[in-house]
């Protein structure tokens, strides 16, 4: 028990939609009362379920789990998981509906861009006050500050309100305070996204520094699965207020991108009159084929792509028939488009494939079109969004865990010579 950092029990939390108070005055009476006078009996028909009460959000559900000291946890889960409700809960801003947290030492939370920041003051200022709310002494405070001045990098504007700081340096800010004013436990929601590379690289050392070599816990939330592989020891996956997985973050991850990852890989229908077409063309197949590189099975910017469909064919008339694929955003974006030679062929069924490489797709969401071509200039028919698919990050040799831009991710590099003088 002694190396218990955090220990959470039956937590759930629910939210009434549409209604501003908290509760009416009856049930903050009985709610006091209960809390009083603890009954071991429960009243079937007081029992607050989503079924029954419709309006009402289950955030959380019965989350239990333990946390010891030392260990860099990672959450993972959708928007909506509910990984922002719990670390507030943990971080002890937001009160659960049932359930306890139990653990001792100061925790500092970097949950949201200026949270615990008063507009009108300082940098300076805001240093003080976020150290005196998390129970440090003025001369705490004086003895690290020029500690967190330097790794904010805001020196010149120490002394402008914070108001008028941009995100960045809001995130630079609040980063350094909760990290250099040792708390045993650090909770880093997905804030860092706003930052640079180089404040990035330094953000996610100085959060390995302070589990490794002060022994400090970490609890940290990003959408960037790499980053949560190469800085935590545990995750944990959320999904819809359900605990889903805890565990080492290789096995956490790997369970999680399997169960996130949209698989609409394949369509197939087994009579003509059944298939999507019209009267020449009707579709019996289509599929994507990964080539996986691993057992995980995990679609990532590195996996070749096969795309391969069959369609019936009976031409109404002796034309030209062609094939071309689309490949768009989820968004809408088209990302490339590709065809086939434009040929006369026989009635019956036509196969067709078309390979996108790895190390081609940005990570993200997406989505093909196959259109069937006509005399090279007219669509005799369109299967829209008939495949979609998602392609997850992967980096290695980098600290960079921001957004990779661009539609596409080519592996070449730009090469650099050291020219002799």
């Amino acid at each position: 028990m002694s190396n218990l950092a955090l220990k959470a029990e039956d937590i759930s939390k629910y939210y009434r939609l549409g209604v501003i108070g908290t509760s009416s005055f009856k049930q903050d009476l009985q709610g006091l009362w209960s809390n009083v006078f603890p009954s071991s009996k429960k009243d079937a028909s007081s029992e607050i379920t989503v079924e029954s009460q419709p309006n009402q959000l289950w955030a959380l559900k019965d989350i239990n789990f333990e946390i010891m000291k030392g260990d860099v946890v990672g959450f993972v889960g959708k928007n909506g998981a509910g990984k922002s409700t719990l670390l507030k809960i943990l971080s002890r801003i937001t009160k659960p509906t049932s359930g306890t947290i139990k653990g001792k030492g100061r925790i500092a939370s970097l949950l949201e861009v200026g949270t615990g920041f008063h507009g009108e003051l300082t940098g300076r200022e805001n240093i003080f006050l976020n150290g005196e709310i998390l129970g440090m002494h003025k001369n705490e405070i004086k003895s690290k500050f020029d500690e967190i001045v330097a790794f904010s990098g805001i020196e010149r504007f120490l002394d402008t309100p914070v108001k008028r700081y941009s995100s960045g340096m809001y995130v630079r800010l609040a980063f350094a305070v909760a990290a250099h004013l040792e708390p045993e436990i650090l909770i880093v929601d997905e804030v860092l996204a706003v930052g640079d590379a180089e404040f990035q690289k330094k953000c996610l050392g100085k959060m390995k520094q302070v589990s490794t070599e002060e022994g400090k816990t970490v609890l940290f939330v990003s959408h960037h699965t790499q980053a949560l592989k190469n800085l935590c020891n545990k995750a944990i996956f959320l999904e819809k207020g359900r605990l889903m997985d805890v565990g080492s973050t290789n096995d956490v991850i790997t369970n999680y991108l399997k169960r996130e990852q949209t698989f609409y890989l394949h369509k197939k229908y087994d009579k003509p009159e059944d298939a999507p077409g019209n009267e020449s063309i009707r579709i019996k197949s289509v599929e994507l084929l990964p080539q996986y590189l691993d057992s995980n099975k995990i679609i990532d910017i590195r996996t070749p792509l096969t795309v391969e469909f069959e369609f019936w064919y009976n031409p109404t008339e002796e034309i030209n028939l062609g094939v071309s694929m689309v490949l768009n955003t989820v968004m809408g974006d088209c990302i490339f488009d590709v065809d086939s030679t434009s040929e006369t062929y026989k009635p019956g069924l036509i196969k067709g494939q078309c390979t996108i490489p790895g190390n081609l797709l940005n990570n993200g969401s997406y989505c093909i079109d196959l259109s069937f071509v006509r005399n090279t200039s007219s669509s005799t028919f369109q299967f829209k969004e008939c495949l979609s698919f998602d392609v997850e990050d992967f980096r290695e040799h980098t600290t960079w865990y921001g957004d990779w831009q661009g539609a596409i991710r080519p592996n070449f590099k730009v090469q650099l010579q050291q020219e002799e003088a």
